[in-house]
């Protein structure tokens, strides 16, 4: 009788019984055990085939000896894939699923020859308590919306709750199970320099996550890829918005000249790309950073007034729609920082205010707002007030995996450190000190390798 009418399906042709030397037939109902549910949610090929062979629909389970010689492996083998890190290579991830003949709408990664998947959408705020779990719910993309477009701002928009250390695994899955295809396989759908800007945005993505994540020289070597795409596919403002993340990321690592080197290249690449304000005032805040880390606040000051006034400019003509906006929250968290450095805090803490005032609850700009805050008025000499507006961020981040947001978590236990005699300061840093363990906990599960 044929498999089809049967609602059968093969895994070899002509395979029998589990103790046989060919793979058993499986009822469609197979996949909806929950052993092998939660192995696909996790992503995890080998705890999916060790789900498989243990599955109950068998006469018997299936022993990882005899499921390696079905696929020409030592047990041993077996029981690395089984037990050891998730696979990431999409040849032996199709390999396996096509070997098991699992369904298509059911993996994390597209089969050859099967239609593109459903793009990511926004999801909810809250994430699972613990462990690896799918971060994005797919739906389709809205109108004629660019599915990988609609990608970016999906993740974008996850990233604000989760934090990078999540959402770093599920970007690099989408650029090499859907990008990767398309540039370097059979696939023909769309145009060259539209796919390479498109790889060029999601790298960039993957970049700022690593960085988010704690993990700056992935962060770099990702910007760097995604500059040299960004030229590929010829999308100058992506280009210039690439050269801003260079010099953001050469900030955060205390090297103010490169960060300098890369505002300026910026700058120059958005003469020739055309006037766009977001992307001029990002430069001009960008450069006001990196003279205030070079103990120029004369310069720092100007360059910060010039981001406002360009900011206020019409937005037109509008930037690439790869390059994430600029907005007066952006503008006020350069400033609070630069600010910072230089020494004024009382202006730092009416920007901190200012990005509080914007940013939504729950978020991470708003989180670091709010320990930026905590720090200013610890500086001015107000640990109390200072740990009023720390206690709501420790409220808010418990499942937002950001080793940016740890590290300000870190300055400022250092910070209050002076005031532990003052009883309501202890009681707080004793709980920071809790949390900040725990971080260091989430941050080790979810570790980007």
């Amino acid at each position: 009788m044929d498999t089809a009418s049967t609602g059968q399906h093969r895994i070899g042709a002509g395979r029998g019984a589990p103790d046989s030397d060919q793979c058993p037939l499986v009822a469609p109902g197979f996949w909806d055990a929950v052993p092998i549910r939660a192995a696909l949610s996790n992503r995890h090929m080998g705890k999916v085939i060790a789900a498989y062979r243990a599955h109950p629909a068998h006469p018997r389970p299936i022993s990882q000896a005899q499921m390696g010689r079905w696929v020409g492996i030592t047990q041993g083998q077996l029981s690395r894939i089984e037990n050891g890190p998730p696979i990431k290579y999409l040849d032996r991830l199709v390999q396996w699923a096509t070997l098991l003949t699992i369904p298509a709408d059911l993996l994390w990664f597209q089969l050859p020859g099967q239609a593109p998947r459903a793009v990511p959408a926004a999801i909810p705020a809250t994430a699972p308590a613990a462990g690896p779990f799918r971060l994005v719910r797919i739906t389709d993309a809205s109108g004629d919306e660019d599915p990988d477009l609609a990608a970016v701002r999906a993740f974008r928009s996850a990233d604000q709750s989760l934090g990078g250390g999540h959402l770093y695994t599920a970007v690099i899955d989408y650029l090499h199970t859907d990008i990767a295809p398309r540039l370097f396989g059979g696939d023909q759908r769309g145009d060259a320099r539209s796919l390479f800007t498109a790889a060029a945005g999601l790298t960039e993505m993957a970049g700022w996550m690593a960085h988010d994540a704690g993990h700056d020289r992935q962060a770099d070597q990702h910007f760097r890829r995604a500059l040299d795409l960004a030229v590929v596919g010829r999308d100058h403002h992506l280009h210039v918005h690439v050269l801003a993340s260079l010099s953001h990321l050469s900030l955060h690592r205390r090297k103010p000249d490169a960060a300098l080197g890369y505002a300026h290249d910026a700058e120059m690449a958005l003469s020739r790309a055309g006037r766009n304000p977001e992307l001029t005032a990002r430069i001009y805040a960008l450069q006001a950073r990196a003279h205030a880390a070079q103990h120029q606040p004369g310069h720092a000051h100007r360059l910060l007034d010039q981001a406002a006034r360009t900011l206020e400019a019409p937005a037109e003509p509008v930037a690439s729609p790869w390059a994430s906006h600029f907005d007066q929250a952006s503008l006020a968290s350069d400033a609070a920082r630069c600010l910072r450095t230089v020494g004024d805090l009382p202006a730092a803490a009416r920007n901190a205010h200012r990005i509080i005032g914007l940013r939504p609850v729950g978020t991470r700009s708003h989180a670091f707002a709010q320990l930026s805050l905590a720090a200013i008025l610890t500086a001015q000499g107000h640990p109390d007030h200072a740990c009023v507006v720390a206690t709501k961020v420790l409220d808010s981040i418990s499942t937002m995996n950001s080793h940016q947001l740890t590290l300000q978590l870190h300055g400022l236990d250092h910070q209050l450190r002076p005031y532990l005699t003052n009883r309501m300061v202890g009681q707080f840093v004793d709980r920071l000190t809790a949390v900040i363990h725990e971080r260091a906990s989430m941050h080790r599960t979810a570790a980007i390798t």
